[in-house]
C-alpha cells in the first residue's frame, strides 16, 4: 500500500487536543476509503499540520480528510524511505 504525507494549513494556535480530535475524525472514517492514518504532527506557530498515512491513492486520502472536516489538496506520495 502506498505511503502519503499531507499538509494542512489553518491550525494557528491549535493545541495537542485539537490535533488529536482532527486525527480521531480521520480514524473514524478512514476505513470507508481503505486508508490508515499512522501519525499526525502540528506546528501551531505556522498553523501547519502534517499527516502520515497509507492508502490506495492520494485521492482516497483527500476524501477521508474532506469527510473528517479538514480538507487538503496538498497530499504527496512518499515512495522512498531510508
Amino acid at each position: 500500500m502506498p505511503t502519503f504525507m499531507d499538509v494542512h494549513t489553518g491550525f494557528v494556535n491549535a493545541t495537542a487536543e485539537d490535533l488529536r480530535k482532527a486525527h480521531e475524525a480521520d480514524l473514524a472514517v478512514e476505513a470507508d476509503e481503505m486508508v490508515h492514518f499512522e501519525k499526525a504532527w502540528l506546528d501551531p506557530i505556522s498553523g501547519k499540520a502534517f499527516c502520515l498515512s497509507t492508502g490506495p491513492d492520494k485521492e482516497a486520502v483527500m476524501r477521508v480528510h474532506s469527510k473528517a472536516g479538514h480538507a487538503t489538496s496538498e497530499v504527496y506520495e512518499v515512495p522512498i524511505e531510508v
